[in-house]
């Protein structure tokens, strides 16, 4: 007998809760909370002592479950961080908008050849969109934070201060459904490694070498480089390319070394918590389409 849909969403729920993983209820046929914000919190119940947010509220309690999933059919959401995952989530070029977009599997596949390693074995979910999520456990004590794109091309993580869909939900473009799979997997070193921000440093004075030629050349080059380091979380990696972009023109009229470029940016965008690696394909793809585009310089 097929279940009604209130029952087979509690069900999902109450599934994942039995995995040990943090779920709160996301509207019926979306993706987004269906908790109160904080301009409506009325202060009372659960946030008596101030407003509490999804991954706060997120809960194993069965009972608490089946109250929440009782007044409507909830989709399912599970907050990574305090369950203990990290979800990595593979878009395909559909989701991005684009034919063109890079296809998350792919590049991730690609990632772990290049890692020495075969795409990991663990629970996985196949999304609404036709994207999927792989689920990892993340060593005990160890904080990780959401990620868009620095781990590869159309390639997220989702850890603390994120959430993913649970298998069951129900969108308007399909279901999300978990495939075939062992039980969730310890994430491996490699990929630890590939998403754990750099230990932060101080950022003292930047310091360039003397370069002969254009004084134009190095300010611009000193300028740049502080708007990375005054860069807000989540639009570090955007600038480092636009910021890189802009002093290539310099590398091309032969005003800086290429390398004296890539270190003060490689400097600057480990300071701010960006990977190594992060940093270093990021100038690199910055100058490279820069010395491309770059217009001979105009002579007054």
């Amino acid at each position: 007998m097929t279940q009604d849909p209130r029952t087979a969403l509690l069900n999902a729920a109450l599934e994942a809760a039995e995995r040990g993983w943090y779920v709160f209820p996301l509207r019926p046929g979306s993706k987004r909370p269906a908790l109160h914000g904080e301009k409506a919190c009325t202060r009372t119940g659960p946030c008596a002592d101030g407003h509490l947010k999804w991954e706060q509220r997120a809960t194993t309690d069965p009972d608490r479950i089946r109250a929440a999933w009782s007044r409507a059919p909830f989709n399912v959401g599970i907050a990574t961080g305090p369950s203990g995952l990290l979800v990595v989530d593979l878009d395909t070029p559909e989701h991005k908008g684009s034919s063109d977009a890079p296809d998350g599997a792919a590049t991730f596949a690609a990632l772990c050849e290049r890692a020495g390693h075969s795409v990991p074995d663990t629970y996985r979910v196949r999304t609404a969109s036709g994207g999927t999520h792989l689920y990892f456990t993340t060593p005990n004590g160890v904080r990780l934070a959401s990620t868009a794109g620095t781990v590869a091309a159309s390639v997220d993580t989702r850890a603390w201060g994120g959430y993913v869909v649970a298998a069951g939900s129900i969108l308007p473009t399909g279901t999300y459904e978990a495939l075939c799979g062992p039980e969730t997997a310890a994430l491996p070193s490699w990929l630890h490694a590939l998403v754990q921000p750099a230990p932060p440093r101080t950022v003292s004075p930047l310091k360039l070498p003397a370069v002969d030629g254009n004084r134009a050349a190095v300010a611009a080059l000193e300028a740049e480089c502080a708007v990375v380091t005054e860069a807000p979380e989540g639009l570090r990696n955007v600038t480092l390319n636009r910021c890189a972009f802009k002093v290539g023109r310099f590398v091309a009229w032969g005003d800086l070394p290429r390398h004296v470029v890539e270190d003060a940016f490689q400097g600057v965008g480990e300071a701010v918590g960006l990977t190594a690696a992060e940093c270093r394909a990021t100038i690199r793809s910055a100058l490279n389409s820069s010395l491309r585009s770059a217009r001979p310089r105009e002579v007054g």
